[in-house]
């Protein structure tokens, strides 16, 4: 099942709490069909102290969000957009913004 983002990708949250940020992509949860996004969808976690050099306290850490709910961000729209993609002629595959059609 290809998703068609990987990782690194900019991305911007289409709806929930975070409606409208754009971040990178950290990881992808491909058998969950989520990803992480870099500074978003935080949730604050209680850690216990472990050893002398970890610190315990509360913490934030960046929480999964449904591949449904990011879009790909096109740097030449400035927009979420669709993309499609373009063979070339050394049978390659580029990703292309179907609204400007500019690599992505």
């Amino acid at each position: 099942m290809s998703l068609g983002i990987k990782k690194g990708d900019k991305v911007i949250i289409l709806s929930g709490k975070d409606s409208g940020k754009s971040g990178k992509i950290l990881e992808i949860l491909k058998d969950k069909s989520k990803v992480i996004v870099e500074g978003l969808n935080l949730s604050k976690k209680h850690m216990k102290k472990r050893s002398e050099a970890d610190v315990g306290g509360i913490k934030e850490l960046p929480m999964p969000l449904h591949i449904s709910k990011v879009a790909l961000f096109c740097s030449s729209c400035s927009k979420p957009v669709r993309f499609g993609i373009k063979m070339l002629k050394d049978k390659n595959k580029i990703r292309i913004c179907k609204k400007c059609q500019q690599e992505i």
